[in-house]
């Protein structure tokens, strides 16, 4: 949901092309119905030059098909093979992350034979990016500096409390008439209107992160509409949402104690140690010290948790965050602080309507506790046993607690009438721990996982790993999925090596890892 490191990965964002409107019928699930075939303009840009654009008019309400409509922005890349297996609808996760440049990654990164077969489509779902309306609660409501996230004191919980309800208050003020309809039901029956607007019988889907959830909901709202569905880094279906964000806390302390290790075994090149609690006392007294002090008046305790946080998700991203901790801890040099904070965590435009978007769909899909007591017990139980981001956390998800309009029920998403499913689940994934890839496994019957093993990336197909890759193209290819013996696993995967500190100021453009990852929505 934060601004990325664009620079230093070299993707290009999707240029602002034209977008042309094409009503679609609502229709029930089971009944296909007529719509105009999108009107595609040309929108690509220097990274992905065969990208198109246009866009689709859908029910805000779809129960109410003839009422009020919105507008999904659509992206493609069309196939140019003789023969089509249809469009590959694709979703980088958030929610709130914006799908359309991912169409173009996603084109580019798929074998050549594979992706010619394909109109890769993608979306930003209703409320992102170029969909309109677009959501902006509150602009500027991650501005430097933000107060510090651990709650020592009662000012300081007074403080946080006071930003969460201001913002939930200004989404309740601002899009009270939409908060009702930004959940994942909603998206998922837009998908399905995608579809039919592209005449298509039924769907391929790739989606990431918060993307294998609105995937599985689509496969049971719409099983019959199933035809290939990859589900890449795999969000708990049994934890929407509170469960799922408690558990995220142990998850990214583990992928903060990796990174720790990672730099006590490099310690001739940032000589911060060879023992990782020497480090992470360091880094405590990094985070101590800027809580008092904030580097530039940008980079304060909160902020800093929020430039390491892309670390969790990308250990490419470790070499540049060991450099900026370095230079801070041994010199008290601010500049690469602030320079990382910059690239990986500072909040746009882009990233206030990721986050509004974000909160107004975990907050109307599912029951969050409305007692903050009970926030505050939790979160002060599991900052004790992972004391890296559970508070950032914490205050990231509170406005929940105090959302204006009533929420839904998450979706049950057991399936036993879909075709085969493929899952790619990292086992030591930070943002979609391990458990969710099993638990989804089990849910969907017949999906096949594949793991791999040690690995610590969220998004983990078309990052470089090969072994990973083949079996997505094979899927993607011919509908085959590996069948294990009977384990949670039916295939695994070795890990790709962890990174080596950079021997140059600039971060290769050919890292298929650092693209994707410039692309997928942070925190979730």
């Amino acid at each position: 949901m934060k601004k990325r490191a664009v620079a230093l990965c070299g993707v290009a964002a999707l240029a602002a092309g034209a977008v042309t409107p094409v009503t679609a019928a609502a229709g029930p699930a089971s009944t296909p119905s007529t719509a105009a075939s999108p009107t595609w303009k040309k929108c690509g840009t220097k990274s992905y030059p065969t990208l198109q654009c246009a866009s689709l008019k859908v029910p805000l309400d779809h129960d109410d098909p003839h009422g009020r409509q919105i507008t999904i922005a659509l992206s493609r890349v069309p196939h140019t093979a003789k023969k089509s297996q249809g469009p590959l609808l694709v979703n980088p996760g958030g929610p709130g992350g914006s799908g359309l440049t991912l169409a173009g990654f996603v084109a580019s990164s798929l074998p050549k034979k594979i992706a010619a077969q394909y109109d890769v489509i993608g979306f930003d779902p209703r409320g992102v990016g170029k969909s309109k309306p677009a959501l902006d609660c509150k602009p500027g409501h991650f501005d430097p500096v933000r107060p510090s996230s651990v709650p020592t004191t009662q000012a300081i919980e007074t403080a946080n409390l006071n930003r969460a309800q201001a913002f939930a208050r200004a989404c309740g003020e601002k899009y009270g008439d939409l908060l009702p309809f930004m959940d994942t039901v909603s998206s998922v029956k837009d998908m399905d209107a995608i579809r039919r607007a592209l005449g298509a019988p039924k769907l391929n889907y790739f989606g990431y992160s918060y993307g294998t959830y609105l995937g599985a909901v689509y496969a049971k709202y719409f099983p019959e509409r199933v035809r290939r569905f990859v589900l890449d880094s795999i969000v708990d279906p049994t934890g929407v949402w509170y469960q799922d964000n408690m558990s995220q806390d142990l998850a990214f302390n583990a992928r903060h104690q990796a990174f720790l290790a990672w730099v006590a075994r490099h310690d001739a090149t940032y000589k911060l140690g060879k023992d990782p609690a020497v480090i992470e006392a360091k880094w405590d007294a990094m985070r101590d010290a800027l809580a008092k002090k904030p580097a530039e008046g940008k980079v304060g305790a909160g902020e800093l948790e929020d430039t390491f946080l892309p670390g969790g998700y990308f250990d490419g991203y470790w070499p540049f965050l060991a450099e900026a901790f370095a230079a801070y801890a041994k010199k008290k040099d601010t500049d690469p602080l602030v320079e990382a904070y910059e690239n990986f965590a500072a909040v746009d435009a882009a990233g206030d309507n990721g986050y509004s978007v974000y909160t107004a769909v975990q907050c109307q899909d599912a029951r969050w506790p409305r007692n903050w007591n009970r926030w505050s017990v939790d979160n002060r139980h599991m900052n004790e046993k992972a004391p890296f981001s559970t508070w950032n956390n914490a205050w990231y998800n509170a406005p929940c607690a105090f959302w204006p309009t009533r929420p839904g029920h998450p979706t049950d998403v057991v399936n036993h009438a879909v075709p085969p499913v493929l899952l790619f689940q990292a086992t030591d994934d930070g943002a979609t721990p391990y458990e969710g890839g099993v638990e989804m496994h089990r849910q969907l019957a017949g999906s096949s996982l594949v793991v791999e093993e040690g690995g610590g990336n969220h998004g983990i197909t078309l990052s470089g790993n090969d072994c990973l890759d083949d079996h997505l193209s094979a899927y993607l290819a011919t509908g085959k999925v590996p069948r294990g013996d009977g384990g949670a696993a039916d295939a695994v995967c070795k890990k790709l090596p962890d990174p080596k500190p950079r021997t140059t100021k600039v971060l290769p453009r050919s890292s298929g890892g650092t693209a994707l990852h410039g692309l997928l929505g942070f925190r979730g």
